[in-house]
């Protein structure tokens, strides 16, 4: 049986949080670059966005439109992505805090 997935597009304020909380190059101490953050852990976030979008909690209580996933990554210990459900039953990636 298919599964339904929704496009995710991850939008340029993303980006920008991202770049805020992670630096370009790994840390002395082994944090993770954005690069890393990237390949390693945004996939996983993307597919559970993509495949169960309406299984994730939403922000604010009867705003089924806005949802956020929070999880343990790879090389994060703890992140929370917020997403929008906009037209067309697409997901917006809009928003990420981390705690590394």
């Amino acid at each position: 049986m298919a599964t339904d997935r929704r496009v995710v597009r991850v939008a340029q304020d993303f980006f920008d949080r991202l770049d805020e909380q992670l630096g370009p190059d790994r840390g002395d101490a082994g944090e993770p670059s954005v690069t890393d953050f990237l390949v390693i852990d945004l996939p996983a976030i993307v597919d559970r966005f993509a495949t169960d979008f309406d299984g994730l909690p939403e922000v604010v209580e009867g705003v089924p439109s806005v949802r956020v996933l929070v999880a343990t990554g790879r090389l994060v210990q703890a992140v929370a992505v917020f997403g929008i459900l906009a037209a067309g039953d697409t997901v917006d990636l809009v928003d990420i805090e981390i705690d590394p």
